[in-house]
């Protein structure tokens, strides 16, 4: 049982309240019939008592009503009281215990409501990030579904404009074409030639394309390829049709790379060293794939027909190969005249080296000249002419100054005379080196 509870402490309380009015009650009744008794008694005194009794009846009488009338008044007035007092005990009591109660479920309650605090800020915080993100997220969603109305557009004005007839498709082909071999690095009219013609047995035939490939050769490709039958696949609205298109577009792409093989480009360029193959471009990985989805072998066919079935991203890479290779070869005739222009400047300073040793040997034999004409001053001029010094010849204060002779020779150039006896070079023995 749980006495926590205000509902069965207050029906408690009523049967307390209760049994204690019983109690309360049965003593009363108990205190009257003892009186009740009593008076009979003194009833009987009375009548043995005879006259003498009788005047007092009506007082023993009124003063036993009186009593009666007091127990019971007393009895009510003592049960009243211990009632009243139970009650309001009670009332205390379940006051207190109410008040105990509400502080008790208050203190267990107060992290549940400081913890709900917490959880309405966080979701009032949530609320209003998912209200930012969700209008950003909108504004988003807005502007991709744009740009896909643009994009659908675009791509329907693409589509009507493909099936105006083959020129146009071969026009947009050829331009795909154009900026896959500028995006691997390749410049026209330099690394590839468009629309140039080919004489042959059967007549005169133009290639879209020829890649010129370092060392001379050369490799072609063609970029026509019909997509009508893909269109139309892309545009059914019932699978049989769209299976029956793609079946035909497959087909196109067949009977196209069958053709090409025929022309066998390759023996146009055989002297030339080219490979022996033909690059077939189709402007669109899922216009190829769809092929060899219905045709699977047909690549091993193309291959065995001498047929390369590129796409933008299959051609991108062939011909990054093919510009890796002309960086390399233009890498290696850099190299070649580098080697060529070290060698000439290698001979120049050769040439140069000669002279310099030509102008030392001068300079050194100027020099013995020199210490030869100032000896012989010594020897034979300044000798003589201090004699007049001595004949006390007014010479004016001006003193004849002695020139002193050269010592210093002329520094060779040993390094380069060592490395002219290293490289077998007689060029490159320069000045007066004692050694040489």
């Amino acid at each position: 049982m749980n006495f926590s509870d205000p509902f069965l402490i207050l029906a408690i309380v009523l049967l307390v309240v209760a049994v204690v009015a019983s109690v309360v009650a049965v003593w009363a009744m108990t205190r009257a019939a003892k009186a009740e008794a009593k008076a009979w008694q003194l009833n009987e005194q009375l009548v043995q008592a005879g006259e003498r009794a009788r005047l007092l009846e009506d007082q023993a009488a009124t003063q036993a009503e009186l009593i009666r009338a007091q127990a019971d008044k007393q009895a009510t007035m003592t049960a009243n009281s211990v009632a009243e007092a139970l009650i309001k005990r009670t009332e205390e009591n379940f006051k207190s215990r109410e008040l105990l109660s509400q502080q008790r479920l208050e203190a267990q309650l107060k992290p549940v409501a400081e913890t709900l605090a917490k959880f309405e800020a966080q979701v009032t915080a949530v609320e209003k990030a998912r209200a930012e993100e969700t209008g950003g997220l909108k504004a988003q969603i807005a502007a991709l579904l744009e740009a896909s109305t643009a994009t659908q557009f675009e791509a329907r004005k693409l589509s009507a404009a493909l099936r105006r007839g083959a020129g146009v498709q071969g026009r947009w082909g050829e331009q795909t074409l154009r900026n896959v071999l500028e995006a691997a690095g390749l410049t026209n009219r330099f690394d590839f030639e468009e629309q140039f013609s080919v004489d042959s047995d059967e007549g005169r035939r133009r290639p879209d394309v020829k890649v010129k490939m370092p060392g001379g050769g050369v490799f072609v490709i063609d970029a026509k390829c019909s997509l009508n039958a893909f269109l139309e696949a892309q545009e059914a609205t019932e699978e049989h049709l769209r299976e029956s298109a793609l079946a035909r577009h497959a087909a196109s792409v067949r009977a196209h790379m069958q053709g090409l093989s025929a022309k066998a480009y390759w023996d146009q360029f055989a002297g030339e060293g080219s490979p022996d193959f033909v690059a077939m471009f189709v402007p669109g990985d899922g216009f190829l794939a769809a092929a060899l989805d219905r045709l699977p072998e047909l690549m091993t066919e193309a291959m065995d027909r001498r047929v390369v079935l590129v796409t933008p991203t299959t051609l991108f890479a062939l011909c990054k190969a093919v510009a890796y290779g002309w960086r390399a070869e233009d890498q290696a005739k850099n190299a070649a005249r580098i080697v060529e222009v070290g060698r000439e400047l290698y001979k120049r300073v050769s040439v140069m080296g000669a002279h310099a040793g030509a102008v030392g040997k001068a300079l050194e034999s100027a020099v013995g000249k020199y210490n030869q004409f100032v000896g012989s001053l010594e020897s034979q001029v300044l000798t003589q002419a201090r004699r007049f010094e001595e004949l006390s010849v007014d010479h004016e204060g001006k003193d004849i100054a002695e020139p002193a002779l050269v010592e210093q020779s002329v520094r060779p150039l040993t390094k380069l005379a060592a490395q002219a006896g290293v490289g077998q070079s007689p060029t490159l023995t320069l000045g007066n080196d004692p050694t040489t």
